[in-house]
């Protein structure tokens, strides 16, 4: 008895996951119905990442795009690290304004020091 009132309390849980199962199989399949299935050369075409996607992997491509990644990661974490400063600003005081000064100003030398190194420029 103890235990069919136990199982009946996870019943709405269990037809919460059974409706989204059936929720997200019924989108796939329509999206697919719907959908056009005829892809086109511009379609298939290598995107973001400059090379044929289904080329030999051991071909030799531009370290930029490695460079381009690592600013985008270093940016992304800037801002990541901004967010909770901004919010926290009240009770770190000058010492915590003036770290997050030195922090941004040692991102924009790098970013600066990229720049001039033609890192950024495409050809």
């Amino acid at each position: 008895m103890a235990s069919e009132e136990l199982l009946l309390n996870y019943l709405p849980i269990m037809i919460f996951i059974g409706v989204g199962a059936v929720m997200a199989c019924a989108m796939l399949v329509l999206s697919y119905l719907s959908g056009k299935q005829r892809p086109d050369p511009e379609k298939n075409a290598a995107y973001e990442c400059g090379f044929d996607a289904f080329d030999d992997a051991r071909s030799r491509f531009d370290v930029r795009f490695y460079l381009v990644a690592i600013l985008f990661i270093i940016f992304d974490l800037e801002i990541a690290f901004l967010f909770p400063w901004a919010v926290t600003l009240g009770d770190i005081g000058m010492f915590g304004f003036w770290s997050m000064v030195v922090f941004l100003g040692v991102l924009t030398i790098g970013f600066i020091y990229e720049w001039n190194k033609g890192a950024l420029d495409w050809e």
